[in-house]
């Protein structure tokens, strides 16, 4: 009945031992001095110590500056004083000096335990052994990148860069035009093909066209029904349309007020449908080429190229980024184990594991250690030595998953505590589709429970994998458990795209044409996007053939019968970019 009740409350592969009589007490105790503590291999990796004094020297030279000093013993692995440490919710710092003290309380005797107890305060202070750094090796504190305003001027191209475009230029194939025989090069450059003649009747804004991203040519053979439909739609007899291409549309007339009005009633008998949040609305009083000036189609989310290093934000300029993270990865362990390996003698600079030190952290904020001298026995105050580039900014990207027992919503960009290993900080992450199979990553606007989603925020680097935890910030209450997850990977080149839907409704259906309207307020509108594909929520593709009237109704052409109660659908993708924190560590608020 004891072990029944209490199943529920442990983990499920806990092993419940009965101990009544002494001889299944003795095998219980046997049983737990075998036990052996698992310790996770990121705190096996660097040095920490566990501060059980913490102090601080004022220095009137730098003000709102002081000396952290923390002493406790040295765990897990050697500490150089070149070494950068990483104070816990603090920040990263340069050490000034490492004393080496005598331990307060040896682990050598009974009756040297008996003596250290009885020790005085003066005799805990006792130094052995001081390092001082060497200028020379210190490793330098390096959070950001100085960006260079000059690194993106256009210079002229080389030699090499101008014949590479005229081998490109002369390996283009010529456009075919199908010419009256006989007609000579003079003669063919003074004809006007049916499509430019077409396309001049748009006015210059062909020059301002929306770039459409085409796929590989994998892709066209996979939608090759559509293409066979589209060549058959440019042959198909016009008199079945129920209006002339010039024909006026019925809301040519209306004032600003009922055209608003009209729209409010269409949008609210399709609420039902939408897609929320994707679907947005286009504004009237803004042009929608300036609107979504950002945004772009995409023939292919899969198969669509996109310049990881295209117009970056100028965070991007203060992050540094690895070549092969891999490789780097295993050149920094190695060569820390390699530290760790060297003997005693041949380092001057390094303390060995277990003995009894006292860091001075250097340059540490008045404020924050003032902190951690009022909180050090309630909380422990832990600083680890951190390898090699672990105080760069870069992009992490985590794998996480929402806490079931968390209701509240999580959005993205919102402030939240990140604990990964034994770094804790604040970060704004872009939450996206975890698709290891694509180079785009859908953005997702919140967290949502079940399924594990992908975490991209600006952060010191740290390398994988490591544990981490999500808390989830309030000012009236203490942090709440939000989500869990491990470090995945480091760099800035995954691209997260942000996907919008414009929304339009069929007002004249013609078969396989129809006439849609507020998608667009703006002709120009239409002409700018019109190299976009368009789809509809029962199925159908399509694309736009031109704009009519002068309130952004267009020509949508599709490859198959529209109803009219459809919605007809154009979506645009931009990039997402995480959102630098305006405060890093939660100790300096």
């Amino acid at each position: 009945m004891c072990a029944s009740r209490l199943a529920s409350e442990f983990p499920k592969d806990c092993n419940f031992d009965p101990a009544d009589t002494r001889d299944e007490l003795h095998q219980f105790m046997g049983l737990l001095k075998a036990q052996r503590l698992s310790v996770p291999h990121w705190r096996k990796q660097r040095p920490y110590v566990v501060a059980q004094k913490v102090g601080m020297l004022v220095d009137d030279t730098t003000p709102g500056k002081c000396t952290l000093l923390l002493s406790g013993y040295l765990r897990a692995r050697k500490l150089s004083v070149n070494q950068l440490v990483h104070v816990t919710g603090v920040g990263d710092f340069q050490l000034s000096k490492v004393e080496v003290l005598k331990d307060p309380f040896p682990l050598l005797n009974e009756r040297r335990k008996q003596n250290s107890m009885e020790l005085d305060d003066s005799h805990d202070e006792e130094v052995l052994r001081s390092l001082v750094p060497d200028p020379m090796k210190q490793e330098p504190l390096v959070t950001e990148n100085t960006p260079d305003p000059l690194a993106g001027e256009q210079t002229w191209p080389t030699e090499a860069e101008m014949a590479e475009a005229d081998i490109n230029q002369k390996q283009g194939k010529p456009k075919k035009r199908s010419l009256p025989r006989g007609t000579s090069e003079y003669q063919a450059a003074w004809i006007i093909d049916e499509i430019d003649e077409e396309d001049s009747d748009n006015g210059d804004f062909d020059d301002d066209r929306m770039v459409l991203d085409r796929g590989e040519d994998q892709y066209s053979n996979q939608d090759q029904d559509f293409e066979d439909d589209k060549e058959t739609l440019y042959v198909q007899d016009m008199d079945n349309e129920t209006h002339n291409d010039s024909e006026m549309m019925d809301d040519e007339n209306l004032t600003r007020e009922q055209y608003e009005d009209q729209i409010k009633k269409i949008k609210e008998a399709h609420a039902e449908d939408e897609e929320f949040p994707d679907e947005v609305e286009t504004p009237i009083d803004q042009p929608a080429r300036k609107r979504f000036a950002k945004y772009r189609g995409l023939k292919s989310f899969r198969t669509s190229p996109w310049d990881p290093n295209e117009s970056l934000p100028q965070d991007y300029a203060r992050i540094f980024a690895f070549d092969n993270v891999a490789r780097t990865r295993k050149l920094v362990l190695k060569q820390a184990l390699k530290m760790e390996e060297e003997e005693e003698e041949s380092r001057d600079d390094c303390v060995p594991t277990g003995s009894y030190v006292r860091l001075h952290i250097k340059e540490v904020p008045l404020v924050a250690a003032s902190k951690l001298s009022s909180i050090v026995s309630t909380k422990p105050i832990i600083a680890f030595g951190l390898l090699q580039h672990e105080s760069k900014m870069s992009v992490l990207r985590f794998s996480l998953k929402k806490y079931d027992g968390y209701e509240d919503p999580i959005k993205t960009k919102e402030e939240l505590m990140i604990h990964v290993g034994f770094r804790q900080f604040v970060a704004r992450p872009v939450f996206s589709t975890d698709n290891i199979s694509l180079d785009k990553q859908e953005m997702e606007r919140f967290l949502h429970p079940g399924p594990f989603s992908l975490a991209s925020v600006y952060g010191p680097i740290s390398f994988p994998s490591l544990p981490l935890v999500v808390l989830k910030i309030s000012d009236a209450d203490a942090p709440a458990f939000a989500a869990f997850g491990s470090l995945k990977s480091i760099g800035p080149s995954k691209i997260i795209l942000k996907k919008i839907i414009l929304t339009g409704y069929p007002q004249r259906v013609s078969k396989m044409k129809a006439s849609v309207r507020y998608m667009f307020h703006k002709p120009e509108d239409v002409r700018w996007f019109k190299p976009v594909e368009v789809w509809t929520k029962c199925g159908r593709r399509g694309r736009v053939k031109e704009p009519v009237g002068t309130h952004g109704a267009m020509k949508c052409i599709f490859n198959g019968v529209v109803q009219q109660h459809d919605v007809v659908c154009m979506k645009l993708y931009k990039r997402a970019y995480p959102q630098w924190p305006e405060r890093m560590y939660p100790q300096l608020l």
